[in-house]
């Protein structure tokens, strides 16, 4: 049996603190070698880390927060970065900016999810939001890593990527 190459895929976001953050650790997390993560934004803040409720939330799902860390979208444009597969925006405002050329030109897809910083209320109400919508963006990794990603072309995985959206 032939080994096949992992697909790399990049999650983006405005700050990279939260649903990039969740994305990335869950598909690593859900993978199992069939798919490389990475996570990154268009304007991280000066010193952006990932959202501690976000660390929280992976940590109590049993999910590996190893490496995780807020940066720039410009990080995966520079020439000797991963060559991306299908690139993700979890964001309505990351998904309407202009983003960096990507080498390769990998599949895009949109993924929109409401900002779990951004709840106001309880402690524990935030922690439910994070909870939430890690829950959300598993049940749609969970459908996209069970297709059989070897057989997929850049047009039917960005199709396909596309569709989950709906899900």
């Amino acid at each position: 049996m032939t080994e096949t190459k992992p697909l790399n895929v990049l999650f983006l976001c405005t700050h990279n603190s939260a649903r990039s953050i969740l994305a990335e650790a869950l598909l690593n997390h859900l993978g199992n070698g069939k798919f490389k993560a990475f996570s990154a934004g268009s304007s991280p803040r000066d010193n952006q880390k990932p959202n501690p409720m976000a660390i929280d939330a992976l940590n109590k799902a049993g999910i590996s927060t190893d490496g995780l860390a807020s940066k720039n979208w410009d990080v995966f444009a520079a020439p000797d970065a991963p060559h991306m597969d299908l690139v993700i925006t979890v964001c309505d405002n990351a998904a309407g900016e202009v983003c960096p050329y990507w080498p390769g030109q990998p599949a895009t897809a949109h993924w929109g999810y409401a900002d779990p910083s951004e709840t106001v209320g309880t402690d524990e109400q935030k922690q439910e939001a994070f909870k939430q919508t890690l829950y959300q963006i598993k049940r749609r990794l969970e459908l996209f890593n069970s297709l059989p990603v070897s057989s997929l072309s850049k047009m039917v995985l960005q199709n396909t990527a596309r569709d989950l959206a709906t899900q």
